[in-house]
């Protein structure tokens, strides 16, 4: 009598393992990985040499945060368009037919890179301050609370959820990336020079309302609101319409 062993659907943590391997995998996620190091790492060094390396740890925090934030979304992006720019969706949805876990998968891997590098921008700037402490005397300033670290760690959450929102709505690497990185923009400068924008623009525009997360600035009840609303529209809007068009759109082999 033969027995055969029983399938076993593929768990949550196995399909976010996966994932997260992938945007190792391809040498455009190698690339993009290796030049946040690379600008990370060089803005650093220039502030050790510029004024006797007499920063604060806040201010080689902000240096090490700032390439993260302009290129974390775009990581998002490669990790969710992966099937598409690959040619693996097939497979991908045969091998895990459920796509909104996949999708979900792919947010969980993102947001675990993009935790990741944040704890290593904080490692470098922390040792980089020392470094000048130690070595030029430099005058200790250490300056960056708790809550300064927690709110980086949201604005990365945001961040790589946005991205992977954009690339599961529109499934194509170079327009996900541009329509990311010019959309957003546009809709500040073009909010800006309407009259009678200026005070709309905070609540409806993520980059200004988030601007508080990335400087170290505390956020009020209103200030958590106009985050609310813009984090509404540009990341959990694209977030929730990707995932309902990966659930629901047709799914070919190229």
């Amino acid at each position: 009598m033969t027995t055969t062993t029983p399938v076993r659907p593929v768990t949550f943590s196995t399909l976010t393992l996966v994932e997260w391997r992938k945007q190792l995998d391809t040498r455009s996620g190698r690339w993009l990985l290796a030049t946040i190091a690379i600008i990370t790492v060089g803005v650093l060094a220039i502030m050790v040499a510029v004024n006797g390396g007499n920063h604060s740890f806040g201010a080689f925090l902000v240096a090490t945060t700032t390439p993260m934030a302009i290129l974390l979304p775009i990581v998002g992006v490669m990790a969710a368009t992966s099937e598409w720019s690959q040619r693996t969706a097939l497979v991908t949805f045969t091998l895990e037919p459920r796509r909104t876990r996949v999708g979900l998968a792919k947010v969980l891997s993102a947001v675990g890179s993009g935790l990741a590098l944040l704890a290593l921008a904080v490692a470098l700037a922390a040792l980089a301050h020392l470094l000048v402490v130690s070595l030029r005397d430099a005058d200790p300033a250490w300056d960056v609370t708790v809550q300064n670290v927690a709110y980086l760690a949201l604005s990365v959450v945001l961040f790589m959820a946005q991205g992977v929102g954009f690339g599961l709505l529109l499934r194509s690497t170079p327009f996900a990336i541009v329509t990311l990185l010019v959309l957003p923009t546009l809709f500040g400068v073009v909010g800006g020079l309407v009259p009678g924008m200026a005070d709309v623009l905070p609540w409806i525009d993520l980059g200004t309302a988030g601007e508080p997360l990335l400087f170290g600035s505390t956020l009020d009840g209103e200030g958590w609101a106009r985050l609310a609303t813009a984090s509404l529209l540009w990341v959990v809007a694209p977030l929730a319409g990707g995932l309902w068009r990966v659930a629901r759109s047709e799914i070919t082999s190229s």
